[in-house]
């Protein structure tokens, strides 16, 4: 009974961390940091790194990019170090604990509660996310989205097919499950955040970048 006390305490700190993690908008920190103004009135609205792309600055784009992905592995990361103490460790749900802050972080990215839930989209997060989940198959992502971004250079086209892959690729390669539902979880979120960008693909009007 005491342990199912624990399991559930600590399930909702963890949700609660790593939604609190994922919320930190750091496309509209850096935009207004560099005094590019507010990244929400600009170009699509989003605060993601596609959207911080379009003011101009590439290398603000990317730091948007490395920071959401770091922001998502991070949160998990600090949940490991935590799970290693003995009040945590004895509830042997530790691989369960880091899928739910992973799925918990790219929901706060997506719908963060300081910017009245209108968020990111989750792509950088997730791959930060699934990157720490399973190194090779975070990798292969990563190759197929910059390959497919080169190509045709549609961001939301890369990102909508790598999320595609994800869920295939972990089911091949991981060995653990709860991974693999995670990965269908966080593809769904993207999927969904994505809603308008797939008519604008359906009708062939989705804006390069």
């Amino acid at each position: 009974m005491i342990l199912d006390q624990n399991f559930l305490i600590f399930s909702s700190l963890f949700v609660l961390f790593g939604y609190l993690v994922g919320s930190i908008p750091f496309g509209l920190i850096l935009t207004r940091a560099y005094g590019l103004g507010d990244i929400r009135k600009i170009g699509s609205g989003n605060i993601g790194a596609t959207n911080v792309l379009r003011t101009g600055n590439k290398k603000l784009a990317l730091m948007t990019l490395l920071l959401d992905g770091v922001k998502g592995a991070l949160a998990i990361y600090l949940v490991k170090v935590i799970s290693n103490y003995e009040i945590v460790s004895n509830l042997n749900n530790n691989n369960f604990f880091e899928c739910v802050v992973g799925v918990s972080a790219v929901i706060g990215h997506c719908y963060p509660i300081w910017l009245k839930f209108k968020g990111g989209k989750g792509v950088a997060t997730g791959f930060g996310v699934i990157l720490y989940f399973d190194l090779f198959v975070g990798i292969v992502s990563l190759i197929i989205w910059l390959l497919i971004t080169k190509i045709f250079k549609i961001s939301s086209l890369s990102a909508l097919t790598v999320y595609i892959l994800i869920p295939i690729l972990m089911f091949i390669n991981s060995l653990e499950n709860v991974f693999l539902i995670s990965s269908i979880i966080i593809s769904c979120i993207c999927f969904i955040k994505h809603k308008e960008n797939i008519k604008r693909l359906l009708k062939g009007s989705e804006p390069k970048i």
